[in-house]
């Protein structure tokens, strides 16, 4: 584990999609218990101070870094100059907190943020133009971050374009190793009927980031019969932290260790904090992982 360093996402405590769940949660109740629980590294949420030296000296107390934070692309519907613009002051926050990697999501056509838009039946594609658009787009992006030696991962993600494994197939295709890699995140996978381990072992080469999240297979079995949206997938408990769903971690941890991955494993999983108290969650899943 020397090259392995593990944190926590935000979004347990407060989702930033959805501020209502954990409306009551604080920023520094939320860094506080993350350090208490014995994480060493911390994504961004929407409550977190905008300013690196106020961020700083809020981690540096509780002994965090920052391992990243999410970047909304919109590459196939926003003017890039726009869309580089942004990414731009994004990178350079992430690169004054001492970040490595940027998570990258194309959010051009995603449903993910609409709350009555079924998940499924609804499921967001890329037409051929908008897949041209979308990767020579992407691989700007990733020269930019290289600018600062930094690492462009990108998020597959539920509700989006690049969701399952033929999308993420494609997308590892067309784009230049050097400029795009890869976030590997187990929840979104088996959310969507993919095999984890299976794009693991495949991209193992361009995994620069790990997100650990666990699924409530019931749920997600009546998303699908309900014909649920994201966000009203996340209300029901789709999600939860490694060693409380139906993930069996122990294979991927292990092939992560004997493979010599270096970078960050985030446990994160985005649920209603008055229902699944954040804190109790990270401890939880804190010990699951020490005792892979």
């Amino acid at each position: 584990m020397e090259n392995i360093k593990l944190g926590c996402a935000p979004i347990a405590w407060t989702n930033d999609d959805m501020p209502e769940l954990g409306a009551e949660n604080s920023f520094e109740q939320c860094i506080s218990e993350m350090a208490l629980a014995g994480y060493k590294g911390t994504e961004i949420g929407n409550k977190y101070p905008k300013e690196p030296e106020t961020l700083k000296k809020f981690l540096d107390q509780r002994g965090l870094e920052v391992a990243s934070a999410w970047f909304s692309a919109y590459i196939t519907t926003r003017d890039l100059k726009q869309v580089k613009k942004d990414f731009l002051k994004h990178r350079d926050f992430l690169h004054a907190m001492g970040a490595e990697v940027i998570v990258v999501s194309e959010q051009g056509g995603s449903i993910q943020g609409e709350i009555e838009t079924p998940l499924f039946e609804k499921k967001p594609a890329f037409t051929e133009g908008e897949w041209k658009r979308f990767t020579d787009g992407l691989e700007i992006l990733g020269e930019l971050a290289k600018e600062k030696t930094m690492t462009l991962v990108y998020h597959h993600h539920m509700g989006t374009c690049i969701q399952t494994t033929e999308e993420i197939d494609r997308l590892m295709q067309e784009t230049d190793p050097e400029k795009v890699s890869l976030l590997y995140d187990t929840g979104h996978l088996v959310f969507s009927g993919e095999d984890p381990l299976y794009i693991l072992d495949k991209y193992f080469d361009r995994i620069r980031h790990v997100h650990f999240k666990d699924i409530r297979k019931e749920v997600i079995e009546k998303i699908k019969s309900e014909k649920d949206s994201f966000l009203i997938g996340v209300k029901k408990g789709a999600f939860t932290v490694p060693g409380d769903g139906e993930i069996d971690f122990k294979p991927i941890m292990t092939y992560l260790k004997e493979n010599k991955y270096k970078g960050w494993i985030v446990v994160e999983a985005e649920q209603d904090p008055s229902i699944c108290n954040a804190f109790e969650y990270a401890v939880k899943a804190k010990r699951y992982i020490d005792n892979l």
